[in-house]
């Protein structure tokens, strides 16, 4: 896969793909080329050339989770998808339709924990095993207690974790939703163009993606509805853009950029298993190097391109320093903390302790042997001045 960045060498390694994926060459290209597009919402020939590049990359980005393209919401990224979505204000058709409680899993992504426009005494949360995963009894029983006297459920789960890549069984939440006719969102930035999608499949209503976890531009995402039959009242009012559902005018560029990374990351999702061997060669290397290390989810389904881990006797923030030092980015859990770097919610939630931290290696197609080459000798780097600076206590 071509990137932009694919000057990189040994030299440095980007293993931080689950915090921004590099930017595509397919991608940048078509931003550069939509750069001058005209208004998409003007019918002379200029509008409706610039209109032709929004609903092509619609079209792109429906396929890639196998929906109807008119059922895809442009937006400015996943955390604006996720506020339409986490309202208690929605409508079906014209009509006025109210969705009384917000249920969320206690190791969901910031962007959904917070609830939205939901009080807080409106959001339940709802625990994870010691794998991140969700308990699907407590959501059982939390719905079936659900008053529907006073609106609706809405159920609000990652598919898959940022910080650990563990799946959830969205299978089984799906068919929990359906039998206590709850609404299900699923935040898919981290899994769309890394595992295959269908929300046509009917496990969920709602999808939200991020353009620039898949190698597309920064600052465009997208709400994808399983039915436009209910929808959230919208978040910005103004023009009719978006069918309505989000006034302004569309970002052409980025939406183009986003459509040309969704093509290209449903090209190539037949080659995921290349990234999870690559995946599996860093584990195997990281575990021959320090047997004690710990990596979370392990026992349970993954993301082929995420390893979350500890390395006993170093702190998480240290070991980040120093891998960067070395010349490896990776990231100390979630990117989305304004660069903070502490404790992780993740691994609170799956019973860790509240002072449980670790590493996150990311990667994707473009990731090289070289790259993780390096991880491996920063890493043994590391290990040794562990050692050293034990025996000298």
């Amino acid at each position: 896969m071509e990137l932009v960045n694919a000057e990189m060498t040994a030299k440095r390694a980007y293993l931080d793909h689950n915090a921004s994926a590099p930017l595509r060459a397919g991608a940048r290209a078509a931003m550069l080329e939509a750069l001058t597009a005209a208004n998409p919402s003007s019918v002379h020939a200029e509008g409706r050339a610039a209109r032709g590049i929004v609903e092509a990359a619609r079209r792109s980005v429906a396929a890639l989770v196998n929906a109807k393209p008119e059922h895809v919401v442009f937006t400015s990224g996943a955390t604006e998808a996720a506020a339409m979505l986490l309202s208690p204000r929605w409508r079906m058709g014209r009509a006025p339709l109210r969705m009384a409680r917000l249920y969320v899993c206690e190791a969901d992504h910031p962007c959904i924990l917070g609830g939205g426009a939901f009080d807080a005494a409106q959001v339940t949360r709802i625990g994870v095993d010691g794998n991140g995963v969700l308990d699907l009894a407590m959501l059982a029983a939390a719905l079936a207690a659900h008053d529907r006297q006073e609106g609706l459920p809405l159920v609000a789960i990652h598919h898959a974790n940022n910080e650990t890549g563990v799946i959830q069984p969205v299978e089984e939440i799906g068919r929990i939703a359906r039998e206590r006719g709850a609404v299900l969102m699923l935040d898919a930035a981290q899994s769309a163009g890394r595992i295959a999608l269908d929300i046509a499949a009917g496990h969920a209503d709602y999808l939200i993606l991020s353009s620039h976890k898949i190698g597309g531009p920064k600052g465009v995402g997208a709400l994808v509805a399983a039915s436009d039959l209910m929808m959230p009242e919208p978040l910005l009012g103004g023009g009719g853009q978006e069918k309505g559902h989000r006034a302004g005018t569309e970002n052409v560029a980025g939406i183009a950029g986003f459509g040309a990374a969704a093509r290209a990351a449903l090209s190539e999702l037949g080659g995921i298993g290349a990234v999870r061997a690559m995946r599996d060669r860093l584990e195997r290397d990281l575990l021959a190097r320090e047997p004690h290390a710990t990596i979370f989810g392990a026992a349970t389904s993954r993301l082929p391109n995420t390893s979350f881990f500890a390395l006993p006797g170093i702190k998480a923030e240290t070991a980040q320093i120093a891998f960067d030092l070395a010349g490896v980015a990776l990231s100390a859990g979630s990117a989305c903390s304004s660069g903070k770097v502490g404790p992780s919610h993740v691994l609170r939630a799956m019973g860790f302790g509240i002072d449980a931290g670790a590493l996150r290696v990311s990667i994707g197609p473009s990731t090289s042997a070289e790259e993780v080459a390096l991880f491996g000798s920063a890493l043994e780097q590391i290990l040794a001045r562990r050692g050293g600076a034990t025996k000298a206590a």
